[in-house]
C-alpha cells in the first residue's frame, strides 16, 4: 500500500512539474515584425542540382545601414535604400519603395509585393526577436538553382 501511495505521489509531481514547463512555454511574449529595421548585412546563396554552391556575405557600409525596412500594423510598408556615389562620395538614397505584406506567424512565411511590380518576394523569418530579424527570400525563377538572399537587420526602437 505504502509503494502504490508513493508511486501515486512520484506520477502526480512528474505531472504537475510537466505542467508547469508547458505552461512556461506559452507564456513566453510574441514579439511583433511590425516596426522599423536597420539593415546590416546579407547573404547570397546558391546551389545548383548537382550540389555545388556558393555563398557571399555582404556587409553593408555605414551609407547602406542608413536603409530602413519599415513594417506597418496594416500590412504595408516601405523600404528605403541607400548607396555611396559620386566624388566626392556622398551617401544618397537610392530608391523609396512601397509594399504590401503577408506574414503567417505559425509558419514563418512571408511574402512581400512591392507596388508596381507583378511578381512577389516569397521567404522566411527565420529570427525574429526584440532587437534582430533574419529575413530569407527564395529566388525560384530558376528551377535548376536554388537562390536564397538572407538579410540581417536591427530593429530600430520608436
Amino acid at each position: 500500500m505504502k509503494k502504490l501511495a508513493l508511486l501515486f505521489a512520484g506520477l502526480a509531481l512528474f505531472a504537475t512539474t510537466t505542467t508547469a514547463c508547458k505552461d512556461d512555454e506559452n507564456t513566453a511574449p510574441e514579439v511583433p515584425l511590425v516596426g522599423t529595421w536597420q539593415p546590416l548585412t546579407e547573404v547570397r546563396t546558391e546551389v545548383d542540382t548537382n550540389g555545388d554552391g556558393v555563398s557571399d556575405q555582404i556587409v553593408y557600409s555605414t551609407c547602406q545601414q542608413q536603409g530602413r525596412w519599415v513594417f506597418k500594423e496594416n500590412s504595408s510598408g516601405t523600404r528605403t535604400t541607400f548607396e555611396e556615389s559620386g566624388l566626392p562620395v556622398t551617401c544618397t538614397q537610392t530608391s523609396n519603395r512601397t509594399f504590401s505584406y503577408i506574414y503567417d506567424k505559425g509558419a514563418k512565411t512571408i511574402e512581400i509585393k512591392y507596388q508596381g511590380t507583378v511578381v512577389s518576394d516569397k521567404g522566411k523569418i527565420t529570427r525574429l526577436d526584440a532587437d534582430a530579424m533574419n529575413l530569407m527570400i527564395e529566388d525560384k525563377t530558376d528551377p535548376t538553382v536554388f537562390k536564397t538572399v538572407t538579410y540581417s537587420f536591427k530593429r530600430i526602437p520608436q
